[in-house]
């Protein structure tokens, strides 16, 4: 698969040794980037500004953040389960566009791409807490982007579900037959999306090309959700 033109593009990417991480650095630099990976969790209240300072200027903020999902009904969802899934995706967004923001209007150009999940965009049973501050990033994405794209920003996000990876997608759970029949069944790709495909379009919604873009979901996730 050739690889958008992404040489000279200075992206710093979070959390990259996790979720889709990995597979976003190695893609991001085969493509030309110089990637500034960061391992941080980004709770800390000024963590966010930290890394961005430290960062140096910025052509692409890839905003990659996962935690696993709790399966807890929604009458036994704790303040505490309920707080984390917040504290560990939805705060550590809205403090890294902040940040990045700034720098951004002032050279009056740059990309911010978050990985979501397609769980915010279809019902899913025990799933009430993950799926909440899933939808979260995605209405902040929506918000931001139509009210930046005036400076040349774009602001998007990739919506994900059923993409290979080791937070969500083990392989323990892919070997398990019933995880087979499930795909099959709910999946109308019938197997997962490989973490070169969506790494792939990641790349793309990094690079020039992807201009036209403004405060947009992109669901990666076999024909799953709309």
């Amino acid at each position: 698969m050739a690889c958008p033109d992404l040489a000279g593009k200075r992206i710093l990417l979070t959390q990259a040794d996790v979720f889709m991480g990995p597979v976003l650095g190695d893609v991001l630099r085969r493509c030309g980037a110089e990637v500034l990976g960061s391992t941080a969790t980004l709770v800390e209240p000024d963590a966010a500004d930290h890394l961005i300072e430290q960062s140096g200027e910025l052509d692409v903020l890839v905003i990659n953040l996962g935690v696993p999902a709790p399966s807890t009904t929604a009458d036994k969802v704790a303040d505490e389960e309920w707080r984390l899934m917040f504290e560990r995706m939805v705060d550590p967004l809205q403090r890294l566009v902040r940040a990045a923001l700034p720098g951004m209007m002032e050279r009056q150009r740059g990309r911010i791409l978050l990985m979501g999940s397609a769980s915010a965009l279809r019902g899913m049973k025990r799933a009430s807490s993950y799926s909440a501050a899933r939808g979260a990033q995605l209405a902040y994405i929506r918000a931001v982007g139509v009210e930046v794209a005036r400076h040349n920003i774009q602001v998007n996000a990739i919506a994900q579900n059923f993409v290979d990876n080791p937070t969500y997608f083990p392989a323990e759970i892919q070997a398990n037959p019933a995880f087979q029949d499930r795909l099959k069944r709910e999946v109308p790709l019938g197997r997962l999306v490989s973490a070169e495909e969506d790494a792939q379009f990641a790349a793309y919604l990094c690079s020039d090309a992807a201009s036209c873009f403004v405060g947009q979901i992109f669901p990666v996730c076999g024909g799953w959700a709309d």
